[in-house]
């Protein structure tokens, strides 16, 4: 199985998060380290990726959540880093009006096919993107789209625990993946 790095999005994903309870249950998952959760700078946030993703044995599988899924496609134009793919949960509408002030530097998502491997999972309820708006950057992107159901944004106010049904659609993402 490939090493996988976890990019939480805005203020981090807490104890309840999926992200930090699938870190605890397997050693091959890591999390990247931006200076600031709460304050994203899109140039650290990018610089701290590219270097989690350097410290990489081999080339990772990137498991974004939402402000961070933007973050890949800022971090994909910049970085020639190889990633083995990028899985990408609750992509936030940059224009939607819930869209955080605080990450306004990364409004101007490129719109390009991403380089690599890549699936986006939403949810029906997102009240960070409709479900219109994510297909539509699915087609730019050119990556894969599944739709989990109504899972609000897909975070711990979710309920969704270690969130089995991602865990299963990210091992089937990855054994697709070349080794």
């Amino acid at each position: 199985m490939h090493d996988i790095i976890t990019l939480p999005g805005l203020g981090g994903s807490g104890d309840t998060h999926w992200q930090t309870l699938w870190e605890r249950a397997d050693a091959r998952v890591t999390r990247f380290q931006p200076a600031s959760w709460d304050q994203p700078d899109l140039d650290d946030w990018a610089q701290s990726l590219e270097r989690a993703v350097a410290r990489s044995k081999s080339p990772p599988v990137l498991v974004a959540h939402s402000l961070a899924c933007l973050l890949v496609a800022h971090w994909a134009l910049r970085f020639p880093t190889a990633i083995a793919g990028a899985f990408l949960v609750a992509v936030p509408d940059p224009d939607g009006r819930n869209f955080p002030a605080e990450a306004a530097a990364f409004r101007q998502v490129p719109m390009s096919a991403l380089r690599f491997p890549s699936l986006i999972i939403a949810s029906t309820d997102d009240p960070y993107g409709a479900l219109a708006t994510t297909e539509r950057q699915a087609r730019d992107w050119q990556c894969g789209l599944i739709v989990a159901g109504a899972l609000g944004h897909i975070n711990a106010s979710s309920g969704l625990g270690d969130w089995p049904q991602g865990r299963a659609l990210l091992e089937a993402f990855c054994a697709g993946l070349r080794r």
